[in-house]
């Protein structure tokens, strides 16, 4: 049936339960959405098979009047989750052909509510990377170009650069992401998406594979705020397997979406108005800000005065943990294992590591290893986290003044592939916006605003208080119906 990869989660799982179309019609249509995108390079691993037996028991259960939550939604998975019996590599050689004996938390609620599985998608390498140029599959291709009469390839974002240009390029209805220091939401502002980071502990860790485990944290990412909505339902819960992971109740974030902002305090942070930030990020900016209050909601300056250090704690402590997780990759119990010739047991974790990680894992975990070494853990580590506090602290007295914080989800549009990878410091930036809401474990989205003068996506970011997803929905919502963003990503593929 034409025009199913078109349809939103919401309309896909209303048209399943109304009997407008058969879940397997809807499985069929996105598979054959990601055959025939191969050439944006998305995905790890594709999973046809799985996508049509959760499809034909979605039938059936319609049939017998047993449906679940998302019974009939296919969706995609970042390969950083675990997926038992399916490949899971987290872009990186050092793990290619892992298949798990065990699904990941995340991964296994959304199965459970009746979601299907396209595949796995492409990622930077253990999710470090803006670009997702750092994966050992090659450099995910965004959907969009821009109208300037070239050809250049540009970036999707990253890391979860194939979970935004799968929901971009209409191959799947929404997906999972993970974000350490950005990586759900600056994707999303480059494709024209939305995409959600929960307060932290609103979704288990237990079977993602960790990057930097005091920051990592899984949401979703779809074309639409209630999309979004619908899948954190599914995504977050109490986790007894995960010691981070948050003993409360799940809200229905569906139920509660409402646009209207009446009473409602939006902070706008003098700190992140960044010198050399094209004026287009800045214009799109200062409409949000007017379709907020448009809502109903009274607009405030407040200040983040250690916003200016959000980046270099960032990247401190989040190699420092890299370093530590990313020890036990030495080629003895999973994954790459390469000894040569004659060579020994410390020889073989050289080789395999040598072999297995990038130049981007590579150096993160130098840095890591080199701030908590002695005589420079205090100098670098324990002074990044006390800054880190500090940080926390700027949140909680600006959320004393308001209630929600509106800035830009990234200092640029999508840039091409290939334009940065020399200057790592300059793809560093890319986070420059979203990394502070990381470090102080605030919810945070990124909602489309508009398009830049080269037709690309441009996104905007709300920061909500903990545990307060639902005034970050409300407050994305409020935009979406404003912004009137329809673009899509022309076919070229």
């Amino acid at each position: 049936m034409s025009g199913l990869t078109d349809k939103t989660i919401a309309e896909l799982r209303d048209g399943v339960r109304g009997g407008d179309f058969s879940a397997r019609e809807v499985a069929e249509a996105f598979n054959a959405a990601v055959e025939a995108g191969g050439q944006l390079n998305a995905w790890t691993v594709t999973t046809p098979e799985l996508a049509l037996e959760a499809a034909d028991a979605a039938d059936a259960a319609r049939a017998r009047g047993e449906l679940k939550p998302l019974s009939g939604v296919p969706l995609g998975i970042k390969d950083l989750f675990c997926t038992e019996g399916v490949d899971s590599t987290t872009g990186s050689n050092i793990l290619k052909g892992f298949k798990p004996p065990y699904e990941s938390t995340v991964s296994g609620k959304l199965k459970a509510d009746g979601a299907g599985m396209l595949g796995k998608l492409n990622m930077d390498e253990f999710a470090m990377g803006s670009s997702n140029e750092t994966s050992a599959y090659g450099p995910v291709i965004s959907p969009w170009k821009r109208k300037d009469g070239g050809n250049a390839a540009l970036t999707p974002g990253g890391s979860s650069g194939g979970s935004a240009a799968a929901v971009a390029a209409g191959m799947a209805p929404g997906v999972t992401g993970t974000d350490t220091g950005g990586s759900i939401r600056q994707p999303a502002a480059f494709t024209g998406i939305c995409g959600i980071k929960p307060t932290y502990g609103r979704c288990s860790r237990w079977g993602i594979v960790a990057f930097a485990s005091s920051l990592d944290q899984a949401g979703p990412m779809a074309r639409t705020v209630k999309d979004c909505a619908i899948m954190l339902e599914s995504m977050a819960g109490f986790d007894p397997k995960d010691a981070t992971s948050l003993d409360l109740p799940v809200p229905n974030w569906e139920a509660g979406l409402s646009s209207d902002l009446k009473g409602k305090r939006v902070g706008i942070p003098r700190e992140y108005r960044i010198d050399g930030v094209p004026d287009e990020i800045n214009a799109i900016w200062d409409r949000g800000i007017e379709w907020l209050k448009d809502a109903g909601a009274e607009v405030v300056d407040i200040s983040l005065p250690h916003t200016r250090y959000a980046l270099p704690t960032y990247y401190i402590i989040a190699p420092a943990e890299a370093s530590s997780n990313l020890a036990r990759y030495d080629g003895v119990r999973y994954g790459l294992r390469d000894v040569p010739e004659g060579g020994n047991l410390d020889a073989m974790y050289a080789t395999t590591r040598d072999d297995g990680f990038g130049a981007e894992v590579k150096r993160r975990i130098m840095i890591g290893t080199y701030v908590l070494s002695a005589g420079f853990y205090d100098a670098y580590f324990t002074k990044a986290q006390k800054v880190r506090t500090l940080i926390k602290r700027d949140f909680r007295e600006a959320f004393a003044k308001c209630d929600l914080i509106l800035t830009p989800t990234a200092p640029s549009a999508a840039f091409g592939l290939g334009e940065k990878m020399s200057d790592p410091l300059a793809m560093y930036l890319n986070d420059v916006f979203a990394v502070p809401a990381s470090l102080a474990g605030l919810p945070a989205m990124s909602v489309p605003g508009g398009v830049d003068g080269q037709g690309l996506p441009l996104g905007l970011h709300l920061i909500g208080k903990e545990l307060d997803e639902q005034s970050v929905l409300n407050a994305g919502l409020a935009i979406e119906e404003r912004s009137g963003f329809k673009a899509r990503a022309e076919k070229w593929w």
